[in-house]
């Protein structure tokens, strides 16, 4: 049955990680439906570190290339000429606020913010805010443009993604139209985003929670979870690049808002619990 269990945790995470719907939340939602105890926020953050191999693999040109360009830049005590250099510091610098925010607000992550209520609420309000970002941006700009502003107001909504059901890539994105951003470049920006934030936070799960996590059963089911969501993730972020080249966010808005409604409505009727 943990099989099971991690083969749906892993489809889930793999497959709604880099989509703008919140991949948390329908790892918290599954169990919910299911009759499953929640799998909790370490099982969660452990998942999202295949999900992150994912973006590695997808994304390898351009991180050799990044890598590439700092290496060249700290001989040449050059960092302002090259873009992958710079492109790199923005990165690091747009992870500060949720690496920061992350510790402080940790307890509330794992506990509070978890609830069934809340995360109908984050999808419903934040997939509004989606829609609306979508709507006022000019789509004018691309990755090559970005610039130090930019990081750090896209990593400020990227805070947002800490409550369940905003979605990282959500909020990133949002952040991204916010900033004039076209929808390819702002979900590409979104993705490089996201690995320090998910390496650094399946890490300190990891070390944290490596007794309970690695425990029995638990080990073999996280490997099967993790390997399932690096292969389904690769093809959720070749969907969603593919996709947004000629359509709009709007099926994502849609999906959120009604998924939150039926939230409420299951939480209503007593058919799941709040916790």
């Amino acid at each position: 049955m943990e099989i099971i269990k991690a083969i749906v945790y892993g489809v889930l995470q793999g497959f709604f990680a880099w989509l703008p719907v919140s991949s948390v939340a329908h790892v918290r939602i599954a169990p919910a439906l299911f009759g499953w105890d929640d799998p909790g926020a370490a099982y969660s953050a452990v998942l999202q570190l295949g999900t992150t191999v994912a973006v590695i693999v997808y994304f390898f040109s351009d991180l050799s290339k990044m890598t590439s360009s700092v290496i060249q830049s700290v001989k040449d005590r050059d960092f302002r000429t090259r873009h992958d250099t710079k492109l790199s510091f923005y990165i690091i610098i747009g992870t500060i606020p949720i690496v920061i925010c992350g510790v402080l607000f940790q307890k509330m992550i794992k506990n509070q913010f978890r609830g069934m209520y809340i995360i109908a609420i984050g999808l419903i309000v934040f997939g509004i805010l989606l829609y609306i970002s979508e709507k006022v941006s000019k789509m004018s700009r691309k990755v090559d443009d970005i610039d130090l502003k930019d990081s750090i107001i896209i990593g400020i909504f990227q805070v947002l993604a800490l409550i369940p059901g905003c979605s990282r890539s959500g909020s990133t994105i949002t952040g991204g139209f916010f900033r004039q951003m076209d929808r390819e470049s702002a979900a590409r920006f979104s993705f490089l985003l996201g690995l320090p934030a998910f390496i650094l936070s399946g890490v300190f799960e990891i070390f944290k929670e490596r007794e309970t996590l690695f425990s029995g059963g638990n080990m073999l089911s996280l490997a099967v979870g993790t390997i399932i969501s690096i292969v389904i993730g690769y093809l959720s972020i070749w969907f969603l690049l593919s996709y947004l080249k000629k359509h709009s966010i709007m099926i994502f808005v849609y999906y959120r808002v009604a998924l939150g409604l039926l939230i409420i409505v299951l939480l209503q009727l007593n058919f799941i619990s709040n916790y």
